[in-house]
Formats: C-alpha cells, structure tokens, sequence
C-alpha cells in the first residue's frame, strides 16, 4: 500500500522521520528502519530487540497501511538487539532477510559472535553487556546474500556498503541522490555505552558500542570510509539522526580521534582482534580481568536475565546446516594479525559456540 507524502512525519509517537521516505522506530534502545520507493513499496532495515515483532507490524500500518508488508528485510548485522524479530517476522510476511555473507554463520546456527566485552565502556549498557545474547539464530529458510554488486534488493538509488569492525559482516546502507545514511552500529549518535544517554538520546557522534566491538582496526577504517561519503544525513542502530554541520564535525572528529575517543585504554579487543571468516568466528583473545562492581554486575543480571533467557530459548529447534548450493566468498584476513592464523584454514571443528 501506497505511502503519503504526509506520512513522512508519522503520527506514531515511537517512529521519527529520517529523511523522505525514511522512517525510523526505536525498540527499547536499538533503532530500526522502515525505507519507501516512490510506489509505496518498502524494505525494513532491522528487526530490534526480541519481542517487538507487534510493535514493528504496528508501525509499518500507520506508515504503509493496514497488512503494510514490505519487499524485504536487510540486516545491517546480527546482533541480538538487530535480529530479535526477523525470524517472526520473515515468517509472518514471507520475505527474504538479505545479509553480507559474513553474516551467515551468525544468521544460520553456525556460529556464535565473539562474547561481548562488559570491561569496556564504562556505563550501564556496558556492565549489562555479559547478559546480551550472542548464540546465533537460525532462519536458513529465509537468509540470503546481497548482491555482490552492491545494490540493496527492492530499493532503487541505495548501495550497501561493508562496514566491518562491530561485526565481520556488518553493512551500511547510502543513498547518493540525497546523501542519506542508515550506518548500523558501524558508529552512534548517541554514546551507546550508557543507559542515561538511551533515555536522554542527547545527539552526539560516537564510535560503535565498544562492548560488542571485535576489531578496532577495522572499524576505524569503516568509519573513515563513511566519512568519505560525506553524508548529509545519517542514522544509526542508536541515538537520533544527525545532519548538516554538526554530523559533518562529528565524522570528522570521531576519524581523527577514533583511537583516542572510541577505543577503550583496556579491553579483550584492543591489541588484538577476534578472527572470523565465512564459517564464523575462528579465535578470540583471552579474557581481561574487568573492573565492574559487583552490584552493577548483580543488577543488570537481574534486570536481563528473564530477557536474555527468553531470547534465546522462544527460538524454535532449528536446522543448522547452510543451504548447499549457496556461494561463499573467502574473508581474507586483515594484515598485521598474528602470523599463525592461517585463513585458507578450513576445519570446521575449531569454530565453536563455547566462548570463554
């Protein structure tokens, strides 16, 4: 169904306008995104946090219209807070869910992300971070790559762009007509790392949330080649759209200061990478000792256990094996990492979902 131009500004309290015929929707402190083409039809960009499957479906018909259903659903990544209602909502709609391949293992039961780092941060979102998800979902049924030539399926005029770092696979999205971005967790608006700034969503240009970032090298790169598109709007996985003067300032603080502002002095990712390729993750440095206080650690704990518990367990018992006849390309390991990894190394038996 047709969407109206004066539907750019939705009368949903929760939704926000991003630019012309995108729309945003935050589900409790993660953002997802709803983009229109000129007829109407749309693709949703995220699936939030678990749970939320109604609050999207309610959106998406006072934007589109009653039963609104889009062409699609593209992941910027895989993360708990990205994917909670992809499997729900794949089903119910019956679209496909588009991901970089890097993705797949994360996406198909292969694989879990490395485990997030609670040391780092220094903010409630950050203590909390032991308690997130990071098994991997299963929607094999569903999953497919995006196109190796950058297109984004069902959207005219955007590309995706491979924005690793947060997560070996993860994508931003661009539209060169306007110069409006969807970046992900590829960097924030707001400072990720804090439950005060979730509720206060004070705009502010930030790295990637740090407790869930695997390779600062990379992400570094990501960011720079975001800045390099020189958006004029941009919006993210967390935090309210930025544009104009102020995005441009903070794009260009945040690259040349991303080692000084974004990466933690200390963290189990800082001097070294965890190492993924199209199987999942390969190796993780060890573990830091970490600083939290104990009653920070007890009460997010308790605040996120019955959410984290049925996270994972209202998953269905799923098929864990990828489809045979999907191409994967390789992922080359970055340079300067240790010279004992090997990444034409191929036995399937030291990935491993038992992260210590």
């Amino acid at each position: 169904m047709e969407a109206s131009k004066s539907s750019y500004f939705s009368g949903n309290r929760q939704t926000f306008a991003v630019a012309p015929q995108v729309w945003g929707l935050k589900t409790i402190f993660v953002n997802l995104f709803f983009i229109a083409e000129p007829d109407g039809t749309w693709v949703l960009v995220d699936a939030g946090v678990p749970g939320c499957a109604h609050k999207i479906k309610r959106a998406a018909e006072e934007i589109f219209g009653e039963d609104a259903r889009p062409k699609a659903i593209v992941l910027t990544h895989g993360h708990f807070d990205h994917i909670g209602a992809v499997k729900d909502l794949a089903e119910e709609w019956d679209v496909p869910v588009y991901a970089h391949p890097l993705e797949l293992p994360y996406l198909t039961g292969r694989s879990s992300y490395p485990p997030p780092d609670s040391s780092v941060g220094g903010g409630g979102m950050a203590y909390m971070a032991f308690a997130y998800p990071k098994k991997p979902i299963n929607i094999t049924n569903y999953v497919e790559l995006l196109p190796p030539d950058g297109s984004v399926p069902g959207l005219t005029g955007w590309h995706w762009i491979h924005t690793p770092g947060h997560t070996p696979g993860h994508v931003s999205l661009f539209r060169e007509e306007d110069r409006v971005l969807v970046a992900g967790d590829a960097f924030t608006t707001r400072d990720a790392e804090s439950a005060i700034a979730v509720m206060t969503e004070k705009r502010e240009v930030h790295g990637p949330p740090a407790y869930f970032t695997p390779d600062w090298a990379a992400a570094h790169r990501s960011v720079d080649a975001l800045a390099s598109l020189n958006p004029k709007i941009a919006a993210s996985g967390h935090g309210m759209p930025m544009k104009g003067e102020e995005l441009r300032r903070g794009l260009e603080n945040l690259v040349k200061n991303f080692w000084v502002i974004a990466v933690p002095t200390k963290g189990r990712y800082v001097h070294e990478p965890a190492v993924a390729d199209e199987r999942g993750v390969i190796s993780v440095p060890p573990q830091v000792g970490s600083s939290m206080p104990k009653l920070m650690a007890i009460a997010g704990a308790l605040t996120l256990a019955g959410f984290a518990y049925s996270a994972i367990n209202r998953r269905s018992k799923q098929n864990s094996h990828l489809k045979k006849d999907r191409p994967l390309p390789h992922n080359r390991v970055a340079s300067g990492l240790p010279p004992t990894v090997n990444p034409d190394y191929d036995d399937p038996t030291i990935h491993t979902n038992n992260y210590p």
